[in-house]
This record gives structure tokens, C-alpha cells and sequence, in this order.
């Protein structure tokens, strides 16, 4: 079977426009491991949220049809995924997971965006029940004391710790550094940590700036470069803002030696719409099919593509793999726990340490992803192939820098 996007916001719109049904229908019962949630299907946030729903749901099919459930107590279960098309709006997120914890769901799966994270955790830990995500990764959501919110990356402050290393090894040294921040939550905060970290590492952070949240018009960013010419711009921006701004450079052709956009580039369509002028930019990887993980139920990150490819249409990215890492440490939980009651999950989620397809899966005291075993590497469009370049120990290919400008590659 593969899916598409047509085919999966058919199953999520109908799933949306179901009637309520009765509590015991959805709680867990029989035979089956129900998972609650909602991912953006449509909307603004759609673009990766497709790829998180893909991840949640090629692991769902993994274990149902290859393994035939996940084995618990001497019992196996299939897992059943209910996810709703929150639209990328909070308030809809909001409301259908209060509609899932009405009906007795006890376990969830988180949507994409902190915005969107930061109000459904709050609903998940009023009811004591976990959730396992790979979308929101705002500093607010781990210093709420939460104890039941899980994510498989490290909070936004920690995340560019490879990207100041990689700076700082940079030849010829940049003695100008360029950051534009989007005014959401996430972005904000992962600029913030990444300015003081890099600061602290003496690197030359000259100037920052703000952009709106949903950027209709990157002018003033790009009339900025033009004026300062700095050798680094690092944006922390989410996909179409930084589509945006890369076009937006082309067009007026402002180059920059080091183009740095934290989430755009990972994504086929993202690089499908710029061609060979996305060559060259720089972003966070979280993860690549090549990485030699091992995992206790696919056998490794290679036989989770091959398995990925195989059933579904759309390209993957990495946070479609660290989705199916979300139902892997559900599984590795529910196994340790020996039992489906939510606090004994939630509890041998705390305790997880285990290696798996995303790499090793452990959280901090606060439920984010470890920022060493979890973080990011750094990344490089090559050929239209997005690479690793740092660190040296899982880089995949040699970076380009200075990066080509855009007159070149327009030849």
C-alpha cells in the first residue's frame, strides 16, 4: 500500500467528521494499543507535519503487519494510531485532544510546531497521560515541570551546539555573523540559545534580527545582508519562511559565503522548488538513512528507509524517521513497564535508554531529548542531496564553503 497526501487527508477527514463514540471504544481494550493525537495535515504547518503523520504511521504498519503487534505481558497487541487533521491551528489541536482524553485514550503522539505542542501538552498532563512527540521542542514546554511530555529532540536552546562548533573550525574564520530569528516560540528560543552559546565561544554574533512569525516579505532581512554583507546568516525559521528568504536573496542576488536555514532545506519539496540554486545552503539534520543505528524491531535506520520507500509515496526527511522513533520507545516503554497503565509507561519512558533506527533514544530529567545523543548535526544541500558535514564522525560528505553564488549556479 502506499500513501499519498490526497489519500491521507481523506482517511484524516473522515476520521475528523466521525461522530463522538462511546468512552470504551476508544480506550484500550481486547487486543488493541490505542494512540491519540493530532498532526497538521493541512494548514501552514502541513509540509512537515506530513512527514511526522508518515513516520507515526509506516511504524504502525511495521508492527501490525510485520511483527504482528508489539508483545507485552505475553500478550501481543496491535497498535491503533487515531490522529486528527489539527489543521495547524492550537485551538483545533486543543480541542480534539480533550475530545481523545474524553474517550479514554491513554496514550498520545504530539503534532509539529511548538505552538501547537505547547497547549495539547498542557491537556495530556492535566490527565497524567503521556505523550511521545517530535514537533515541538520550545524551552516553555520543559520548564513547566511537566513529567508526562517525551520528545525525541533536545529543547530549542540546545539544538545548534554543532552548528557554533562548526563555525568556529570554519576556514577562513567568519568575522561576521548574521541572526534572524521568526517571532514564534521555538524560533526564538533556539536563536536565543544559539547566540548565547556562540557568544561564549567568541564567535562574532554582530547582529540579530526579528522577523515576523508568517513572513509575507523578507525585504528588510535582505536589504540587511546587502548592507552589512555578513559571512554567516543562520535564520531560524520553519519551511516556507525560509523558502522565502533564500528566494527573496536570489532575486535581489545578495550572496552570502554561508546560508544557514535551521528547518527548509531537509525537505524534497523545498529543494525541488529552488533546483541547483539550493546547492550549497546549510541547515540542522537531525538524522540520515545512511547513520549506522541499529534497532531492536526494524534491524536499522537502513531497513527502516528500504521498509519507508517501499510503502509510501512521499519523500522521507527526518522527521518522519524521528515519528516512527516515537512509536519505538512507546514499544521498547511498554515492554520494560510490562503493562499498558500509563504511569508505568510514563515511568519506563523516563527511564529509556535504548538504541534504536533515530539513533539512542533517552530523555532529559525534563523529557527532552538528550542534546548529545539527541542533538543535531549539520547539514549541506550537495547536489541536490542534503548531506552531513559536521561532525566528522557521521559526516556523509565534504562541505562546500564558500558556498557558490548565485550567479553561478544559475549557469
Amino acid at each position: 500500500m502506499s500513501l499519498d497526501r490526497r489519500s491521507i487527508l481523506k482517511w484524516s477527514t473522515a476520521a475528523v467528521a466521525a461522530p463522538l463514540v462511546a468512552r470504551s471504544a476508544w480506550a484500550q481494550g481486547g487486543d488493541t494499543i490505542v494512540i491519540g493525537g493530532s498532526v497538521p495535515l493541512s494548514g501552514r504547518a502541513a509540509e512537515t507535519g506530513l512527514n511526522v503523520n508518515n513516520g507515526y504511521l509506516v511504524a504502525q504498519k511495521f508492527f501490525n503487519e510485520e511483527l504482528g503487534g508489539v508483545e507485552i505481558a505475553g500478550k501481543r497487541y496491535k497498535i491503533d494510531v487515531r490522529l486528527f487533521d489539527d489543521a495547524s491551528d492550537p485551538a483545533r489541536a486543543s480541542t480534539l485532544i480533550q475530545r481523545h482524553i474524553d474517550q479514554g485514550v491513554d496514550f498520545f503522539l504530539g503534532s509539529f510546531g511548538s505552538n501547537i505542542v505547547l497547549p495539547t501538552a498542557a491537556i495530556v498532563e492535566r490527565a497524567r497521560k503521556p505523550m511521545m512527540q517530535t514537533g515541538g521542542a520550545s524551552d516553555q514546554i520543559y520548564t513547566q515541570g511537566y513529567k508526562n511530555i517525551f520528545c525525541m529532540f533536545p529543547r530549542a536552546s540546545r539544538q545548534l551546539y554543532n552548528t557554533i562548533e562548526y563555525f568556529k573550525v570554519l576556514n577562513p574564520a567568519p568575522k561576521s555573523i548574521m541572526v534572524a530569528m521568526a517571532n514564534d516560540a521555538f524560533s526564538k528560543t533556539l536563536a536565543e540559545g544559539m547566540i548565547a552559546y556562540g557568544r561564549g565561544k567568541g564567535l562574532p554574533i554582530n547582529d540579530v534580527l526579528t522577523l515576523p512569525e508568517n513572513i509575507t516579505d523578507a525585504s528588510n532581512l535582505v536589504n540587511q545582508v546587502r548592507s552589512k554583507r555578513p559571512d554567516v546568516l543562520l535564520a531560524t525559521t520553519h519551511d516556507q519562511n525560509s523558502l522565502l528568504i533564500a528566494r527573496q536573496l536570489i532575486s535581489s542576488n545578495v550572496d552570502v559565503p554561508l546560508l544557514f536555514l535551521t528547518l527548509g532545506p531537509q525537505l524534497h519539496s523545498f529543494r525541488e522548488a529552488l533546483g541547483n540554486l539550493g546547492n550549497g545552503l546549510y541547515f540542522q539534520q537531525f538524522w540520515d538513512e545512511r547513520a549506522p543505528y541499529k534497532d531492536a524491531f526494524f534491524g536499522s535506520a537502513q531497513n527502516f528507509a528500504t521498509y519507508y520507500k517501499k510503502h509510501f509515496t512521499r519523500p522521507m526527511a527526518y522527521h518522519t524517521a524521528s515519528g516512527a522513533a516515537c512509536i519505538v520507545a512507546y514499544a521498547h516503554a511498554m515492554k520494560a513497564a510490562n503493562s499498558l497503565d500509563p504511569v508505568k509507561v510514563r515511568d519506563a519512558l523516563v527511564a529509556l535508554d535504548v538504541e534504536s533506527l533515530y539513533g539512542r533514544i533517552k530523555f532529559t530529567a525534563e523529557g527532552d531529548g538528550d542534546p548529545i545523543l539527541l542533538g543535531s548535526t549539520v547539514g549541506q544541500v550537495l547536489g541536490g542531496t542534503p548531506e552531513v558535514v559536521f561532525p566528522d564522525a557521521g559526516k556523509t560528505a565534504t562541505a562546500v564553503y564558500p558556498a557558490p553564488t548565485w550567479a553561478s549556479k544559475r549557469r
